[in-house]
This record gives structure tokens, C-alpha cells and sequence, in this order.
């Protein structure tokens, strides 16, 4: 392998704090997993961890990378990082359906002095309800995409790391708001399947698409940063470009279209999975 992309694929920058973070809370889930797994096991099959733990690796990937390392160099890479701060970390956390998981696995005491005070205040439980109603948290996601894209508000994230955390915190939480609908992780009341979630889902496909193709197709650099900066792979500032919308567009099309296809099905054969009761003779 030439000396320039092996050294690229080298380049990782471990952050403590928040790998630290990361592990702390897989330990957390993994605990209250294998407690849960004594009573209820067929609620939380090995999927779900495998998922969760998943969810938590590709967050690491995402700080820790050469996705990260060389996101204000490659915009290919940066986009990627994007990628799995809101279409491959929440809804694989989510279908990890962390919430019995992480409460159980904790000590007691934070259950009964911080948390328990908090789960009591009914008002809470309605910002909740309010914030993953499918309006809301479709406003919300894609409002956050298409606002850091903006090129003035990508280029303040370039320069500042406070504001590029902030970028990313919004990425990931919006997107946590965006996933919640869909999954619906137990032990959130389950509703009947809505045939809502299907415009939902596409249109923030196409609003995905939109900025894809922009990128692809605007025949000059949009961001100044990666023209002035060296690109370590050799591309061009509009190559790179290029390649970064084409990622966006095909791999971001294919997270939405996934769901979409699959609850498609599921509405279109609403007795799919359902047990049979045989019939009592008379």
C-alpha cells in the first residue's frame, strides 16, 4: 500500500473522556442485560446486545477514526463521520431498546436519588411525547442536517471544536428524536403500525437526496476549507466532493429506504407474525 493511505488509515486519535464514556455505559447495559436475561430472557435475545454494543463501537469509530481525524481535510470523510453520528449509531441503539437494560444495570442509588425524582415528574414524560412525535422530531433532524451544511455554519464547526461537538450533539440526539418513531424501543408503548411512517421516512430520504445531489452536481467547492487545505488521498477539492455527496445519497438512501420497505410489508400483511389460536371443538 503506497506510504500516503496507509498513513491515513493510521491516523486514530483515541479521545479518553469519551471512550471512557463509551465503555462505561456498555458495561452499564451489559450488566443490566445479563440480570434481565435470568427473568425475561426472550425479551432481550443476544440481538439486542449485539446491537446496542454495535451502536456504542460505531460512535467510537466516529471520534476516534480517521473519520474524524481527517474530517477538516476530507470532506468524503467528514461526511461519512456524519453518517454514523445519525443513520448507523440511533437506530442501533435504539433497537438495543436500552432503557430496561441501562435502569437495571445501574447502582440502586442513582436510581432512587436522581433518577427516580426525575421519572416522577409527569411533565417531563409529555416533553418527552412531545419531542418524538413525528412532526417534531422530523423538524427537528432535518432542520439540524441541512442547518450544519449551511457552508457558513459547517465552516464556524471547522474552525472551533466547541461548535464542531455541538454539530456533531446535534447530529446524533436529532437523529436519536428522528429513529425513536420507528423503532419504538420496549418498553415504550407500542402503537399499531401507521402507514404515516412511511411519508415519513421518505421525505427525509429526499431532503437527503437534495443535499446529495447539490454536492455532486454543484460544479465548484462549497466549502472554502477544503480547497485551501491538502487533500491527503490526491483528490480534487470537487472530487472529493463529488464523492462525498455520492456517499451521502446512496448510503443515506439506502438507511431510509430499509425501514420504509419493511414496514411496507408489514402493513400490507397485518397478520404476518401473529400466533394462531386453534380452534376448540364445540
Amino acid at each position: 500500500m503506497p506510504p500516503e493511505p496507509q498513513s491515513v488509515l493510521l491516523d486514530w486519535n483515541i479521545p479518553p473522556l469519551t471512550t471512557l464514556a463509551l465503555l462505561l455505559t456498555a458495561l452499564v447495559y451489559l450488566r443490566g442485560w445479563l440480570l434481565i436475561g435470568k427473568t425475561r430472557p426472550e425479551q432481550f435475545p443476544e440481538w439486542r446486545l449485539g446491537c446496542f454494543l454495535s451502536g456504542l463501537f460505531s460512535l467510537f469509530l466516529a471520534v476516534a477514526s480517521p473519520l474524524d481525524t481527517l474530517d477538516d481535510r476530507l470532506l468524503s470523510a467528514h461526511m461519512a463521520q456524519h453518517f454514523m453520528f445519525m443513520s448507523i449509531a440511533p437506530p442501533l441503539l435504539l433497537l438495543g431498546a436500552p432503557q430496561v437494560p441501562m435502569l437495571r444495570g445501574l447502582p440502586r442509588f442513582v436510581i432512587r436519588r436522581v433518577l427516580g425524582p426525575l421519572f416522577r415528574l409527569h411533565w417531563l414524560r409529555k416533553v418527552g411525547q412531545f419531542l418524538t412525535s413525528l412532526k417534531v422530531a422530523w423538524l427537528a433532524m432535518n432542520i439540524s442536517y441541512i442547518g450544519w451544511h449551511i457552508p457558513a455554519a459547517y465552516e464556524l464547526a471547522l474552525r472551533s471544536e466547541n461548535w464542531h461537538n455541538l454539530e456533531h450533539a446535534c447530529f446524533f440526539f436529532t437523529s436519536l428524536l428522528f429513529w425513536w418513531p420507528i423503532v419504538r424501543p420496549w418498553p415504550a408503548r407500542r402503537r399499531t403500525l401507521s402507514w404515516m411512517l412511511i411519508p415519513y421516512i421518505l421525505t427525509a430520504d429526499i431532503v437527503n437526496t437534495g443535499l446529495s445531489a447539490f454536492l455532486c452536481f454543484a460544479g465548484r467547492p462549497i466549502y472554502p476549507s477544503y480547497v485551501m487545505r491538502t487533500n491527503p488521498l490526491g483528490l480534487t477539492p470537487l472530487n472529493d466532493q463529488a464523492a462525498a455527496g455520492a456517499f451521502m445519497w446512496v448510503f443515506g438512501s439506502t438507511v431510509f429506504l430499509i425501514p420504509a420497505f419493511w414496514i411496507t410489508m408489514r402493513l400490507l400483511a397485518p397478520n404476518r407474525g401473529r400466533k394462531r389460536v386453534p380452534a376448540t371443538a364445540h
